[in-house]
């Protein structure tokens, strides 16, 4: 069994939930990421997307001092880093979820994209999998 610990990038980038949705933005725009995770403390808080940014603060006329905690998905799904590739796959595909969050002892210590996924020979199956069913059910 391959673990999730191996395939995960553990230097995140993250964002804490009083920073502003601009800070954020530049935080994303610097490490070249469509998503970051508000971490307080440590723990995980959500995750902010630049969907959520668009939608969430730009569509409805709010301005870059937004703060995070506003405009943050709070109902974050994650995994942990005795995972296997295959168990993270799934939890992705079944939560339409492209990036996943690894939590240890209520510490983010990485995350992990289906391109992660992708990009280990032991796994191809598994994220194209996780893939066809995501995109799958976006459509529906």
């Amino acid at each position: 069994m391959n673990s999730i610990s191996n395939s995960m990038t553990k230097q995140v980038a993250t964002v804490s939930s009083n920073q502003t949705i601009q800070e954020a933005a530049a935080l994303m725009h610097q490490h070249n990421v469509g998503a970051i995770p508000v971490v307080d403390q440590g723990v995980l808080q959500g995750m902010l997307t630049d969907r959520d940014i668009a939608l969430r603060t730009t569509a409805q006329g709010r301005d870059g001092q937004t703060p995070v905690s506003e405009v943050m998905s709070s109902n974050v799904i994650s995994g942990n880093p005795n995972m296997s590739l295959e168990e993270a796959s799934e939890l992705m595909a079944q939560h339409q979820i492209r990036r996943l969050p690894i939590v240890d002892n209520n510490n983010l210590v990485g995350i992990v994209a289906l391109g992660d996924l992708a990009v280990n020979q032991l796994s191809n199956d598994s994220a194209g999998e996780a893939l066809t069913n995501i995109s799958h059910q976006n459509m529906q």
